[in-house]
């Protein structure tokens, strides 16, 4: 019974427009890439940034330090990234921090970000309503070019007013919508909290 009440709590809708979901779908655009300190060890074929912000386009990746190793990694082709420390991901009226995060880069595009924090926070602002939607999980997954966000243990999201609590939440930026499906909460429930709007006083 519990599982088939889950399946049902589908439909959490933020009112976040489509447009901001641009980010799905960046061009191939200019990257820069601004560091304090810049380290290339050519024995091991790895590169280190100190302080680093790494832009492309509206998203942007901040750290205290970047890493990668491999070839590909100088020119963003194909490379995998470690941010460690006040790790700041900024998306169209978006913004995602945390601890630490793993980046990839496909044909020189931010296509996927994994990061981790206690917790890690994802908040964005809400052009209809004008609040400001936020989340927080021990780990969020930003699929860049589905434009959707996974968070995972703990999870928490509200649109400014209404909250939802689950093991594991997805936020889909192209549907506006968030998904809490029973089959991933485990033992655990999905809650719920509706705030009622305050009715001006006549």
């Amino acid at each position: 019974m519990a599982a088939s009440i889950l399946k049902t709590v589908a439909l959490f809708v933020l009112a976040v427009p489509a447009s901001q979901a641009i980010a799905a779908h960046v061009e191939q655009q200019t990257l820069t890439v601004d560091a304090q300190s810049f380290e290339l060890d050519y024995k091991s074929n790895t590169m280190i940034y100190h302080k680093v912000r790494i832009a492309q386009g509206t998203m942007s990746v901040a750290a205290d330090l970047a890493q990668t190793t491999g070839s590909s990694g100088l020119d963003f082709e194909n490379s995998r990234w470690s941010f460690r420390g006040n790790v700041k991901i900024a998306m169209d009226q978006g913004l995602l921090t945390a601890d630490d995060a793993e980046i990839t880069f496909a044909k020189k595009l931010l296509t996927k970000a994994i990061v981790n924090g206690n917790p890690a926070a994802f908040e964005q602002r809400i052009a209809k309503t004008g609040k400001l939607a936020k989340g927080r999980a021990e780990t969020i997954d930003y699929d860049v070019a589905k434009g959707a966000v996974h968070l995972s243990k703990n999870a928490w999201l509200s649109d400014g007013q209404n909250e939802i609590h689950g093991e594991s939440l997805k936020y889909n930026v192209l549907a506006q919508n968030i998904v809490a499906e029973g089959s991933e909460q485990g033992s655990q429930r999905v809650h719920i909290i509706i705030t009622p709007q305050a009715v001006p006083k006549p």
